[in-house]
């Protein structure tokens, strides 16, 4: 189910075939989810909801091509490692990867050894992997480490393009989003062919945000679906973790507020961009994020990456290329603003997409994460006026 489903069609512009990251052509996706065991917390036992998402960035070899890319961050509480290398050099290799907090270590060590893995015997083998994070503490064992290098050799494996699979799946199992279940969505917008006919896509893995801040298409959907309705998973923890300090247990601290998780967005164009253009594209996904609610907590990871597979052939980092000069094209600054608009959509969209598609999941010590209630998210929109039901580029 997606928010197209419901009737719910955000901005003015047209998605692409799949409304997904994978709209761009070689872009393909996959994801690892595990899910095991119910009840109390059993620190490295369970219960087990993370898991794993890749991206592969481009049709080609992601380890030996490079593409131009960029990064922004709006709030940096969280990590998504390798960017120093995109700001410095302006180029992605390699397979993208998404995971919880505590998972990034394991799943940047499995994409370098995917790395050296595929390049021929003896060759030389460099990479700086790019793995992102949010915080799923409040359903998962996360300290238990569950996340091993096959799962990610499993992701890769799957990695593929058409529908991508949505919510509480992959690296988004465990996620929250505005105290209802959040995790992995993805939706895609299409310029107009005066203007270019560039595809941009987004794949968010969405862990922020209160209650109260949700927006869907501007309707204050949260305000209309309070916590005395659905209670927050947050609130659960808390309470759980105040009945173990009266009791002079262990682990008794309280959860961070509300609004304190994370959230990665990856966009991808097939658009010609240079690396500067690409962050400013990175930049646009913030504004997207706005739209749905997000306010760059203090407490908040809200990192972003954007890359462009409209120059390839660009030389690899190593290997037998050795041009001293490439040819690359660039969209006109005059006219990026459909990009950018595009990026601003389709960040929307996707979080809206995690948020619809994510099905009430219950953790670690019995803590609920329920779902966002379609029927009570219709019934907002249509006293809003913005339930279009009949709607077409359903995506």
């Amino acid at each position: 189910m997606r928010s197209r489903d419901l009737g719910i069609v955000i901005g003015r512009r047209r998605p692409g075939p799949g409304n997904a990251i994978t709209d761009v052509a070689g872009v393909r996706v996959g994801h690892t989810t595990l899910i095991s065991g119910d009840g109390p917390l059993s620190t490295g036992q369970g219960p087990v909801r993370t898991g794993v998402t890749v991206v592969v960035p481009h049709g080609g070899d992601p380890w030996a091509e490079p593409v131009f890319a960029g990064a922004h961050r709006l709030n940096g509480n969280g990590e998504l490692t390798g960017l120093e290398w995109i700001r410095e050099a302006g180029q992605l290799g390699g397979v993208v990867g998404l995971t919880n907090t505590h998972s990034v270590g394991v799943v940047h060590d499995a994409l370098i050894a995917a790395a050296y893995r595929a390049v021929p015997d003896g060759a030389p083998s460099w990479s700086l992997p790019v793995v992102g994070e949010t915080w799923d503490g409040a359903l998962n064992d996360t300290n238990g480490f569950h996340v091993r290098p096959e799962h990610v050799d499993a992701a890769i494996a799957a990695a593929a393009s058409g529908p991508v699979a949505e919510g509480g799946v992959g690296g988004g199992t465990g996620m929250v989003c505005h105290e209802f279940k959040g995790g992995i969505g993805t939706s895609s917008r299409i310029t107009e062919a005066d203007e270019g006919g560039w595809t941009v896509g987004a794949l968010v893995q969405a862990n922020y945000g209160q209650r109260t801040w949700l927006r869907v298409d501007g309707v204050r959907v949260g305000e209309a679906i309070p916590t005395t309705d659905l209670p927050s998973p947050y609130d659960q923890a808390d309470a759980i973790a105040a009945g173990r300090s009266a009791a002079g247990a262990t682990g008794g601290a309280a959860m961070p507020p509300p609004g304190s998780g994370s959230i990665i967005v990856l966009l991808a164009t097939d658009a010609p961009l240079l690396p500067n253009q690409c962050e400013r594209l990175a930049q646009r996904a913030g504004l997207g994020l706005a739209r749905v609610g997000g306010t760059g907590g203090n407490y908040s990871g809200d990192l972003f990456l954007a890359w462009a597979t409209g120059n390839r052939g660009l030389p690899g980092f190593a290997g037998a290329d050795l041009r001293d000069t490439v040819d690359v094209r660039m969209v006109a600054d005059r006219a990026i603003d459909p990009l950018f608009e595009a990026a601003i959509e389709a960040t929307e969209e996707a979080i809206v997409n995690a948020l619809v598609a994510a099905t009430t999941m219950t953790g670690r010590d019995g803590i609920t994460a329920h779902a966002l209630p379609h029927d009570r998210l219709q019934e907002a929109m249509a006293r809003a006026g913005r339930l279009r039901p009949a709607a077409t580029d359903r995506g």
